[in-house]
């Protein structure tokens, strides 16, 4: 059995997820075929909002896209006080993108841009402490940033988010894991652009597959579209992925003798 969290992230860990879609019902099933996710009822004072489910445990979430926001995974990084990250994130250089929000009972939350451009998120839990499934096939597996300036994207979330870093050379001169202060366990990876040229600043998701190759096929099955095809690296098989309406992600079957975040209680 895979481990399951039932209580809120720590500061700075990545603590949810969620995508933007024109097309909620044909959303839920396309990453119902490629994911294995269910989905609760839409909270209609959200919008329709939902969550994804793996064994009845949350994935992540799911939203109408409205005022022309294009569609696309955004992550969230897990807070004591989203108020006073939301002013740590200004003070640094960053830019708010949305108001702080408080959601019902579940937490609050902000959108925000690191001075690179790269949007996040915070989410301060109260009823809702994150995703629950990880590390499995369904859940997240990894995050990293790919940015147009690694080293200031570094010293921003050091400032605001009290990250740590570990240079990991295989996988290009500029990229480190971060990680908590004192924390030999990684929480994701942040480096250079990697080939990405000419796109702007961005994080990126990960899922676990039982197998990438499979999963390709499905998404150009299903009309998403294929970013890279399934390779091998030292850290486990990959692919970079877009589904129909272009929100982009990663599949990936992690290698089984590589340390992955560190999820658990």
């Amino acid at each position: 059995m895979s481990p399951r969290r039932s209580t809120p992230w720590p500061a700075g860990a990545p603590a949810w997820l969620d995508v933007t879609t024109p097309d909620l019902d044909a959303a839920k099933a396309f990453y119902a075929g490629l994911l294995g996710w269910t989905f609760t009822d839409g909270y209609e004072e959200f919008g329709g909002y939902c969550l994804a489910e793996v064994d009845g445990l949350a994935a992540a979430g799911m939203a109408p896209a409205m005022g022309g926001v294009p569609p696309t995974w955004t992550l969230y990084f897990a807070s004591d006080d989203t108020r006073a990250t939301a002013a740590a994130v200004q003070a640094a250089g960053g830019t708010l993108l949305s108001e702080v929000m408080d959601i019902g009972d579940s937490g609050t939350m902000v959108v925000a841009a690191d001075p690179a451009g790269a949007a996040f998120g915070v989410w301060q839990a109260k009823d809702m402490s994150g995703y629950a499934v990880f590390n499995e096939p369904g859940g997240l597996a990894w995050e990293d940033l790919r940015s147009s300036d690694a080293e200031a994207s570094k010293a921003f979330y050091a400032e605001v988010l009290g990250w740590q870093y570990q240079a990991l050379q295989e996988a290009g001169p500029d990229y480190a894991t971060f990680h908590h202060a004192g924390d030999e366990a990684p929480l994701g990876g942040l480096g250079g652009m990697m080939g990405m040229e000419g796109f702007p600043s961005h994080w990126i998701v990960y899922f676990g597959v039982a197998d990438v190759d499979a999963a390709v096929a499905y998404v150009e099955a299903h009309e998403g579209h294929i970013l890279s095809p399934g390779f091998d690296t030292p850290f486990g098989r990959m692919a970079a992925v877009t589904d129909p309406w272009g929100a982009g992600f990663w599949v990936t079957s992690p290698n089984p003798d590589q340390q992955l975040p560190d999820r658990s209680e």
